[in-house]
């Protein structure tokens, strides 16, 4: 192999790189802003005589248009879309379901299922189709993002070493391959290798992921501000409580054949009991904010609000079965879902006069009311030390009043534009919700991941058709699809393009490789091995996975032909160790989980710092152990 020179430009490029590095893990500026400098940086240096092969003014910007990024944008906007019709949530409640509430159990669920995912579709896909359901896993639980999204994010990465197909890299290296026997004697040729061949390697590597979460996770995560799709569970207690000293939650009790409470009306139980039930499910007719006259039936579930104790006595009177948590009705009063709002009677109002129970609020308005606060005084079903109960239904209402109700986001979102209400509470998700479009959206999700596994279409042309297809049918408005996108994401990646290409052009890379292969020189097969693999964790860092396996795989095979080892697994520790992206978010699915995870540099270097080292370890291992 002929010396490279080390050129006044690839010193400049060196530079350039070191200069990165420094400002990522600094974060002097923030990240995007910092890779935007950094393109900018490239092209002027362009401009300089002698430095023309940095970059190619003409297309500095061509990342902007990169397969990668419009995949970004496509894959965000189908996500968005898939959420806005409500099916991302029930995927979020059965993963709570299945999982319950803590951290050590919903990591391994989450990261399993998307590891799995992406061994089948572009890891950056999977991973931006489970953002949505990470943020109401988050709202729910009251775990913060951060907590979820990194380790989803690194399995979604690792889950792309599972098949043949999972990685760019990965579909490359049969062709890489068949381009490298050209110039290999008969003796030494590579088979190519099957769809499944890599699959014990990258279980492994998943499995390796989900359990250092799990154990490490405490430790290494960052504990950021939880997600901000709407209030918690926890805060609406503590408004409540706090407020109108009325401490309340919400409980979930089966009705069996043979209560004594059966034939009852809501509005008797709610008033003898000091208790509101805002819900009821019989048959599976599941009925948020029930009319108050409606009576029980048996068997059937009751969603109840009120104080644990006070619950339980109620329970036990009639022989009645408290849940440990909600399970019928977790999708309907899930704080992404349904909460406390404050509404204001106005004068002019025509429910002045009128109590609620004469307005039949909970039918014609889809809410229960909890308490009228009026002047100074609260009035409530449920007895404080301040008041004593009252049947607030009949209590006629007046200009002034303040309702605090119990409400579904959408029937509140409604109340915006009715003049009978002035709605005070503006924190909470006005968002429409289009379950009747789910039949579309699965559609072109569909046409989409066909378009990806059984077709030669490029991947962004496939997910664009997708995302198209969801506006046109009115999944999501051309502006909420604008909306979904993370621009900041879509910046940070096609900036940094620019800086990998010329890395690779001016021939820094190709210097870089030469310089550490000398050094490995004449060590035994299995450090050459480990070598080539670090290498290429390197060089994935600071430039694009593909163009790092098109560089190092026929460095990899002539290393492995002159010590006389297998050349087909110097090429596959390749193409597999540019998964190993972990320190520093230039890989797309970090880049794409930053910000609404809330991480920093620091946090990614804590935590990919030890992933990286596991990944080398595991994947050396099992591949000398596979094959």
């Amino acid at each position: 192999m002929d010396p490279i020179t080390l050129t006044t430009e690839m010193m400049v490029v060196l530079a350039v790189l070191a200069i990165t590095v420094t400002l990522f893990v600094t974060e002097l500026f923030r990240i995007d802003l910092t890779a935007i400098v950094i393109m900018v940086t490239v092209g002027l240096l362009s401009q300089v005589p002698g430095l023309e092969n940095v970059a190619n003014p003409a297309q500095l910007f061509d990342g902007f248009a990169s397969n990668a990024v419009v995949s970004i944008i496509a894959v965000m906007i189908i996500g968005a879309g898939l959420d806005k019709t409500g099916l991302m949530s029930k995927v979020a409640g059965f993963i709570l379901k299945i999982g319950g509430s803590t951290e050590t159990r919903i990591i391994p669920i989450i990261s399993g299922t998307v590891g799995v995912i992406s061994s089948f579709m572009q890891n950056v896909g999977a991973a931006a189709l489970f953002l949505p359901v990470v943020s109401r896993i988050s709202v729910r639980t009251e775990l913060p993002m951060s907590r979820l999204l990194m380790p989803m994010g690194f399995c979604a990465i690792l889950g792309g070493t599972i098949t043949m197909v999972g990685s760019s890299p990965l579909i490359l290296l049969n062709d890489l391959i068949g381009v490298a026997n050209a110039g290999l004697p008969a003796d030494a040729q590579m088979e190519p290798f099957s769809l499944f061949s890599v699959t014990p390697v990258g279980l492994a590597l998943v499995v390796t992921g989900i359990l250092y979460f799990v154990i490490l996770g405490r430790w290494v995560l960052p504990t950021k501000e939880a997600g901000d799709d709407g209030p918690s569970s926890q805060s609406m207690r503590e408004f409540v409580k706090q407020t109108y000293g009325i401490k309340a939650d919400i409980f979930e009790v089966h009705v069996p054949e043979g209560a004594i409470i059966i034939g009852h009306s809501l509005a008797d139980l709610m008033d003898a009991h000091h208790i509101y039930i805002i819900g009821t499910d019989y048959k599976g007719k599941r009925v948020v904010a029930p009319m108050a006259p409606t009576r029980v039936e048996a068997p059937c579930r009751l969603a109840i609000l009120g104080l644990r104790r006070v619950v339980k006595d109620f329970c036990d009177d009639y022989g009645l079965e408290l849940q440990p948590r909600l399970e019928k009705f977790s999708e309907s009063f899930a704080p992404t879902v349904a909460g406390v709002a404050e509404l204001v009677i106005p004068p002019g109002s025509s429910l002045i006069g009128k109590s609620p129970a004469d307005v039949r609020i909970r039918a014609t308005y889809s809410m229960s009311l909890l308490a009228i606060h009026r002047g100074k005084e609260t009035l409530s079903h449920v007895e404080t030390p301040d008041h004593a109960a009252t049947q607030i239904t009949n209590v006629p209402l007046q200009a002034g009043d303040t309702l605090v109700v119990h409400t579904p986001w959408d029937a509140l979102t409604r109340l915006t534009k009715d003049r009978d209400f002035v709605v005070v509470t503006s924190d909470f998700p006005q968002e429409e919700l289009r379950p009747q479009k789910v039949g579309w959206a699965l559609a072109f999700f569909a046409v989409a991941v066909a378009m990806i596994l059984f077709t030669d279409i490029r991947l962004s042309l496939a997910l664009l058709t997708g995302a198209a297809g969801m506006i046109v049918s009115r999944v999501l408005s051309i502006d909420e699809a604008y909306q979904a996108v993370g621009w900041n994401t879509v910046f940070l990646l096609a900036s940094l393009i620019p800086l990998g290409v010329a890395v690779q052009n001016t021939g820094t890379a190709a210097w870089i490789a030469q310089q550490i292969l000398v050094l490995l020189d004449g060590w035994p097969i299995w450090s050459l091995q480990v070598g080539i693999a670090i290498l290429a964790t390197v060089f994935t860092l600071v430039m694009s996975n593909v163009g790092a396996t098109v560089l190092l795989v026929p460095l990899a095979v002539s290393i492995a032909v002159a010590a006389g080892a297998n050349p087909a697994i110097f090429a596959l520790t390749v193409a597999i160790s540019t998964s190993n992206s972990f320190l520093i978010p230039t890989h797309q699915v970090n880049a794409l989980i930053m910000g609404p995870g809330g991480y920093k540099v620091t946090d990614f270097v804590r935590c990919g710092g030890i992933m990286t080292v596991l990944f080398l370890v595991v994947s050396m291992v099992m591949m000398n152990v596979v094959f």
